[in-house]
C-alpha cells in the first residue's frame, strides 16, 4: 500500500511539473489554475517553472525510496524509506499549506496530498 500511494503521488507530482514547466502558457493549463488572462500567465511562467521543478523533484524523491525501499537490501530499503518519508511528507505539507493559504482550493489540495498522506499512513502500519 505505502509503494502504490507513494507512486501515485509522484505521478501526481510529475503531472503537475508537465502543468507548471511545460503546458504553463497554454490557456487551457493556466485557466485550471485561475490565471485570468494569457498577460498573467505571462507574467507568472518563470514563478510556475520553478515551482514545476519542485514537484518533480518530489516525484523523483519519492519513487527512487520506493526503488530503494523494494530492490534494496537492508541498508538501501532503510534509505528509501527516508526518502519516501522525506518526500511524501513535503507533498503532504503542501497541500496544507494550499488549503491552509486559499480553502477554495480545498479540491486541488486533497489531489495533491491524499495519496501522500496514504503512503505516510502505510508506513505507520508497517513501523
Amino acid at each position: 500500500m505505502t509503494a502504490v500511494a507513494a507512486v501515485v503521488a509522484a505521478l501526481v507530482h510529475v503531472l503537475i511539473f508537465v502543468l507548471e514547466s511545460v503546458r504553463w502558457r497554454l490557456e487551457r493549463t493556466w485557466r485550471v489554475f485561475g490565471i485570468a488572462s494569457q498577460e498573467d500567465a505571462e507574467t507568472t511562467q518563470p514563478l510556475a517553472y520553478n515551482q514545476g521543478f519542485y514537484n518533480l523533484f518530489l516525484a523523483v524523491g519519492a519513487l527512487a525510496g520506493v526503488v530503494l525501499m523494494l530492490l534494496g537490501g537492508v541498508t538501501a530499503a532503510a534509505i528509501g524509506l527516508g526518502f519516501v518519508v522525506l518526500s511524501t511528507g513535503s507533498m503532504l505539507a503542501a497541500a496544507l499549506v494550499l488549503i491552509l493559504g486559499n480553502a477554495r482550493l480545498a479540491r486541488p489540495a486533497a489531489i495533491q496530498g491524499l495519496p501522500p498522506l496514504i503512503a505516510l499512513l502505510g508506513l505507520l502500519v508497517l513501523v
